[in-house]
């Protein structure tokens, strides 16, 4: 083959090598044949607000309403000395993750909301609740925990019990770390405050579980505080504001502003709907939590 010939074959080969390689570079593809990217978020819902709370008719309901996954709570706590967790129960161990497969809805966290009311560090057997959670979240195969620092653990209104608490977070940490897990806590302290927090408890097991409706309610530049934390801070997001209104009419949440700002953060993750119900009608389930995922899929898809 003489030099001539052998560059007119090659070069339009060549070419078009490039213009292949080009295509593809701009629509990359995940093994589904979608564009990679589109589910950088995915959005869930809490099952014990869509009042199905451990009940197997969660997955079904949250299918219906167009969620990705659910966040399963533990089950009540109380004055019990352990959650009221069915998963214990190798019956329904079976049953829900039977359920899960079959309707594709995901089990991202797992919530000990028990702890919005109890006291964190007055359970002396908060090991075993602990493991007890972190035992169902192999079950559901979920990588976060989420652990409320609630009305009792409130570090603004009782910073006397910080020491303690700190002490118990480091634990839940070294727990979390030998799983495999993260666990979340949500607090009602600034940004700025949740950094120090995560400095002095020093473990990579515990992370910042975001509530919009926290720094809202306080009246502080959420957006701000998002970037304060950084990405690697924050585990999950409960994408949520107190009831009132549904995310798409809330006024004093930019949505847009949120998603662009995440974006620049790179931060991605799970948005997980927990109230930010219509007030005049807040027991129905579909309306409500439909609507806030729809929005939440057309803002940030």
């Amino acid at each position: 083959m003489n030099k001539s010939y052998k560059k007119s074959f090659i070069k339009p080969i060549f070419l078009a090598l490039i213009f292949i390689g080009l295509f593809a570079g701009a629509i990359p593809l995940n093994a589904k044949g979608q564009k990679k990217g589109v589910d950088s978020y995915k959005v869930a819902v809490c099952d014990w607000m869509i009042l199905k709370r451990q009940k197997i008719g969660a997955f079904e309901l949250a299918r219906q309403i167009g969620a990705d996954g659910i966040e399963m709570d533990m089950g009540g706590l109380g004055k019990r000395d352990s959650f009221d967790n069915k998963l214990r129960i190798p019956q329904f161990r079976v049953l829900f993750t039977e359920k899960a497969t079959e309707t594709g809805i995901e089990v991202p966290s797992v919530a000990m909301s028990g702890f919005y009311a109890q006291s964190f560090v007055d359970r002396a057997n908060y090991r075993e609740l602990l493991q007890d959670c972190i035992n169902t979240m192999k079950i559901m195969d979920a990588k976060v925990a989420f652990l409320p620092l609630g009305v009792q653990c409130d570090l603004n209104k009782n910073p006397e019990i910080r020491p303690q608490l700190v002490e118990r977070l480091k634990v839940a940490g070294q727990m979390a770390l030998e799983a495999g897990v993260v666990i979340g806590i949500e607090t009602s302290l600034t940004a700025t405050e949740e950094v120090k927090l995560l400095k002095e408890i020093n473990s990579r097991g515990i992370k910042i579980y975001f509530n919009f409706q926290n720094p809202l309610v306080a009246g502080r530049d959420i957006y701000k505080e998002l970037k304060i934390l950084g990405a690697k801070r924050i585990c999950m997001i409960h994408c949520t504001d107190t009831d009132g209104v549904t995310l798409r009419n809330n006024t004093r949440l930019d949505m847009q502003k949120i998603r662009a700002t995440l974006a620049k953060m790179r931060w991605k993750g799970w948005l997980v709907v927990e109230r930010s119900r219509d007030a005049n009608d807040a027991r129905n389930v579909k309306k409500n939590f439909g609507d806030n995922v729809e929005y939440l899929k057309e803002v940030f898809r």
